[in-house]
C-alpha cells in the first residue's frame, strides 16, 4: 500500500490539497512503515495546474491525506483510484499511523474547491 500525504514545508499536513506539490510517500507493509520519502512536483504537476486526463505522479497511490481539499479533488482523487481523506491532523507520520490503526480523525470536503472567491473555469 502506498499514502501519500500533503506536507508543503515537510513537517506539517498542508491544507490545500489542489496546490501543494510536496507529498510524503509513504510505503505500508503489513500496516508497518518499511519507507518514507519526499515527492517533489513541478508546479504544473500540482492537481490545481495539472489535467485529470493526463498521467499524474501519484498514480499508484491508495491513499493521501491532506488538510484540506474540495469535493471536485476529492472526486478526481476517486478516479485515479485514491482515497482521499481531510483530517485536522498536523503531523504527517502521526496522521499515517492513525490511519493504520483505524483511528484517524477524518474532516469534510469543502463545497466546490474550498476557495469560494476563485473563479477561472477549470471545469
Amino acid at each position: 500500500m502506498k499514502i501519500a500525504v500533503t506536507s508543503q514545508n515537510r513537517k506539517t499536513i498542508t491544507g490545500h490539497a489542489g496546490k501543494c506539490r510536496k507529498f510524503w510517500i509513504y510505503e505500508i507493509v503489513n500496516k508497518k512503515i518499511v519507507n518514507k520519502t519526499l515527492l517533489e512536483l513541478a508546479l504544473e504537476q500540482s492537481f490545481h495546474e495539472s489535467h485529470a486526463a493526463n498521467p499524474h505522479p501519484l498514480d499508484g497511490t491508495d491513499v493521501l491525506i491532506c488538510g484540506g481539499a474540495g469535493q471536485g479533488l476529492i472526486r478526481r482523487l476517486h478516479s485515479m483510484g485514491i482515497q482521499g481523506l481531510v483530517t485536522a491532523e498536523t503531523d504527517p507520520d502521526s496522521a499515517v499511523a492513525a490511519f493504520l490503526d483505524g483511528t484517524l480523525k477524518l474532516g469534510q470536503a469543502e463545497p466546490h474547491e474550498g476557495h469560494g472567491e476563485h473563479h477561472h473555469g477549470h471545469d
